[in-house]
């Protein structure tokens, strides 16, 4: 693999936008060509896409600026004026209900100096309005109030051009909220393509939907965003070595991982949007709360969700959604990888639980949730730990020169009768080479924003 070797200036004009354009985007760097750093054919990564400060910037412009990124849970918002704030990349966002009743996202900024808006978490409001100078906006983003608004140009002065910036576009699916600031990108449910099939294992067991307790648990690991990503799309492979001792607590038996959840069969899928997830499909492999498990009417499960999907994809599947967004059915964990800069991640994550749920059994799994994944979770450890140790070697000059090794599964691809899209083993890097592939086409495509249009 040729390590490529970054500019260390960029050339070239920031694009031409219109004289008149109110929302016109932040100057862009030209964009670095990554393609000599993600092989994904022959499954070689090259670090430094984990580290150097400008391909960050140029991910906040190409990979979040252009992709449908998870915002929350629609049970978060039960009537109008009820709201919470979240990121898309590194941009603060509101989404709210309004007076309609219609799920909307606005960029958390004010229009006159671009103070934040709202700076609690979540609450009910009947509108937005800035500290700092006291602008005020109502539910729908329309600007309504400007103290001393006489002081303005008389016939010049439009208060209608300086609402709150809505995203270009808003989906939910299985009671996900997700959004865009690209107007270009197609419906969110191509985005998902075959992935929404695997999604309803989780999210589709119940016929009254799913609901969030326990709030958000928040909490900042060092390691790139992308690291935390790609794992939980592709890497069963960690499970044997970095949770051994965590399985062996949570053996029947007490005789540790080996015989009972590390080494058994499975499958991994894939697609070229970047979004993976793999199970295994050995009844034995399952560790859930013992609560929950015996909640479950299996023989209902397979009736509503087929015999393929009422075992590892319900329960013991991983899985992320392109870019950031990641869910662990085992234990009802969903989460997004919030960005903050190249060398640290803000972890989000809700206990997703289904509807019909009694108290008990929620109150099990939040439990269980928490002492799994939660932020001092006996998994959740071994994994910010991997990642912070990736991170903390990644910038040196010796080290960056090494391309990483993705060549698990190589040529093992293929379409399986039982499971929609193309799939291999379980202990694959399928779906990271395809994460990274679909990175870099991102990577090396000018986003709407940059031509200008």
């Amino acid at each position: 693999m040729t390590i490529t070797k970054l500019p260390s200036t960029h050339e070239g004009q920031r694009p031409e936008y219109p004289s008149g354009d109110l929302c016109r985007p932040a100057e862009l760097i030209p964009g670095v060509d990554v393609s000599g750093m993600v092989d994904a054919d022959n499954g070689l990564v090259d670090r430094a896409i984990f580290t150097d400060h400008r391909l960050y910037q140029q991910e906040q412009a190409r990979v979040f600026a252009a992709s449908w990124l998870f915002l929350g849970h629609a049970d978060q918002l039960a009537k109008p004026g009820d709201f919470f704030t979240t990121f898309m990349g590194e941009d603060p966002v509101i989404v709210a209900k309004d007076k309609s009743g219609r799920i909307r996202a606005y960029l958390n900024s004010c229009r006159h100096r671009g103070a934040r808006v709202l700076r609690a978490d979540y609450g009910a409001t009947r509108a937005f309005t800035c500290t700092y100078h006291g602008w005020s906006y109502d539910l729908e983003g329309t600007l309504t109030s400007v103290p001393n608004e006489d002081g303005y140009p008389q016939g010049e002065w439009d208060r209608a051009q300086w609402g709150l910036l809505e995203v270009a576009q808003l989906d939910t699916v299985l009671g996900l909220i997700f959004a865009t600031w690209n107007p270009e990108a197609p419906p969110l449910l191509d985005q998902l393509g075959d992935m929404k099939w695997y999604m309803e294992a989780f999210l589709d067991r119940d016929s009254e939907g799913t609901t969030v307790v326990g709030g958000i648990t928040k909490w900042v690991l060092k390691g790139n965003w992308k690291l935390a990503a790609e794992q939980f799309g592709t890497d069963w492979y960690h499970v044997n070595m970095s949770h051994a001792s965590a399985l062996m607590v949570l053996s029947p038996t007490g005789k540790g991982p080996k015989a009972e959840i590390a080494d058994t069969r499975g499958r991994q899928y894939s697609d070229e949007r970047g979004n993976g997830t793999g199970f295994p499909t050995h009844p034995k492999s399952r560790f859930d709360a013992q609560p929950v498990h015996e909640y479950y009417d299996y023989a209902a499960l397979r009736k509503r969700l087929g015999d393929a999907r009422a075992e590892g994809p319900m329960t013991t599947a991983h899985a992320t959604v392109f870019p950031n967004f990641s869910y662990l059915p085992v234990n009802g964990s969903i989460r997004v990888w919030h960005p903050k800069g190249p060398d640290a991640m803000e972890v989000w994550a809700w206990t997703v639980l289904d509807r019909s749920m009694p108290e008990e059994v929620r109150n099990a799994q939040r439990l269980y949730n928490l002492r799994t994944f939660g932020p001092s979770g006996i998994f959740e450890q071994d994994d910010g730990e991997n990642w912070s140790e990736i991170q903390a070697i990644s910038h040196g000059w010796r080290t960056n020169t090494l391309p990483l090794n993705y060549q698990m599964g190589i040529g093992s691809e293929r379409h399986d009768s039982d499971y929609p899209g193309s799939t291999s083993g379980l202990y694959s890097d399928s779906a990271g080479r395809r994460f990274y592939r679909r990175w870099a086409e991102l990577m090396n495509t000018p986003a709407w924003h940059e031509r200008g249009e």
